[in-house]
């Protein structure tokens, strides 16, 4: 099966050209902004990224940033910059190459094979990996970071995470909140489950009052959206 590209690039015409270029040798799936990159690299494990540093909202540089952070996918910046402090800040944050605009398409592909033989690297340390927006729950280290600080959470505070986390967008029953969290045998009741889930909006929701990340089901449970 062949390899599956990230083509992240605001420039609309240009990115569709390059992506029907690309669908020849590769699967490509495309984003147009650091937010969309960060979901697209989760959703759809690719195998290689090509990144415009220019791009509104989280920029380029921000979201190789948190990639770094969090995988080894190699990464190729193909930007209208083009002074060497842009090529240092790059190869600074972990890129495997840096092509400048204009370009050739001839060029980018032989760069393209180059990095993907060179590294090898799949992205399986993206796939216990949630990224909702700004926050992300990294199951591999066990970390839950806030634009991209990481949050202070406690043992239970984290496996009240971790199993709302792998039921993303999903209502889970206290029920079984309780059950995954205390066993079968114990007697923890909803009591110490909401007094949990409290806990956890305090570190991270603005306002635990009104959350919009763990979210109450009325008469059911909850749920990570």
């Amino acid at each position: 099966m062949s390899s599956k590209i990230l083509l992240v690039d605001n420039d609309t015409p240009l990115q569709t050209m390059l992506a029907e270029h690309l669908q020849k040798e590769y699967r490509v799936v495309t984003a147009n902004n650091g937010q969309d990159t960060m979901r697209k690299a989760f959703q759809e494990h690719p195998h290689l990224v090509i990144i415009e540093v220019d791009l509104p909202g989280m920029d380029g540089w921000e979201a190789i940033a948190r990639l770094r952070e969090i995988s080894s996918i190699p990464i190729v910046i193909l930007s209208k910059r083009n002074s060497e402090s842009d090529k240092l800040r790059g190869f600074t944050l972990g890129v495997d190459d840096y092509i400048t605009k204009p370009f050739s398409f001839a060029e980018l592909l032989a760069r393209i094979k180059a990095v993907l033989n060179r590294t090898h690297r799949g992205t399986g340390t993206l796939e216990n990996i949630l990224i909702v927006d700004n926050l992300m729950v990294d199951l591999n280290r066990r970390e839950v970071r806030l634009d991209s600080k990481l949050v202070d959470l406690t043992p239970t505070e984290f496996r009240l995470m971790e199993i709302l986390a792998r039921r993303h967008g999903k209502a889970v029953s206290e029920e079984d909140l309780t059950k995954q969290m205390w066993g079968e045998y114990r007697q923890e009741g909803s009591t110490v489950l909401r007094r949990y889930i409290w806990s956890l909006r305090s570190k991270l929701e603005e306002d635990p009052a009104t959350p919009k990340w763990i979210v109450t089901v009325r008469g059911f449970g909850y749920m990570l959206e």
